[in-house]
This record gives structure tokens, sequence and C-alpha cells, in this order.
């Protein structure tokens, strides 16, 4: 059976998305178009970035996914915290701790939820 390897998020502006996602993941897309940017993660997943109005068939509603970012433990998820709030990201979650791990969520400019956590 396979196994999912390939994310995509459907975003407003392309180029903007491509922006946010290097800074964040600190590499450049290895494929980018005008509709459509790709990240090779380490992990070996592939993050894709398709441009929503070209989207077949159309997609519904905004943002609606999340991409989780597991870390080594709880001093890791504030320290990623506060350097995404440093870099201006929307934070909707303080970090927390919850039955998952300690965690805290902030979002993509697309209103995509971007989990850090660390498992108990």
């Amino acid at each position: 059976m396979a196994e999912p390897n390939f994310t995509v998020l459907y975003v407003t502006d392309v180029s903007a998305s491509t922006k946010f996602y290097t800074d964040l993941l600190g590499r450049p897309p290895v494929e980018a178009s005008p509709g459509f940017a790709l990240f090779a993660l380490k992990s070996g997943m592939m993050l894709g970035l398709w441009r929503r109005s070209e989207v077949q068939p159309p997609a519904t509603g905004p943002g609606g996914s999340e991409l989780s970012f597991q870390v080594a433990d709880p001093a890791a998820v504030i320290a990623l915290h506060a350097e995404w709030m440093a870099r201006g990201l929307s934070i909707i979650l303080a970090p927390a701790k919850m039955d998952f791990g300690f965690t805290f969520l902030a979002c993509d400019p697309d209103g995509h939820r971007l989990r850090v956590f660390a498992e108990p």
C-alpha cells in the first residue's frame, strides 16, 4: 500500500507563500513557477504550494490544513515559539500542555495551521 509523502497547500499568492516557506524552512524550493512551488524536506516529504485559483476541481474554504513540526522537548517548543514570534508569524495558540504533548500553533499567510509540538 502506498503511503502519503507529498502535501499540497492551496495558496492565494504562490510568490509570497514561497518566500514565507523558504524563510521558515531555511531552504529554497526545488521547483517554482507562477502557479506552483515545491519544497523537498529533509524527512523525505514533499511540500507543494499550488495557486488556489488554478486547483481543479476548485477547492473550497480558506486554509483548512495543518502542518506539524515535532521537536525534541518542551524547551525546543518554547525556543521555536520565540523565533517564530520574532519573525512575525501569527500565533493563534501560545505554548500549552495538551493531551498529546506541549505545543503552540501559528498560521501561514493563507491561514494554514503550523503546529509545533513535543511529545510528553
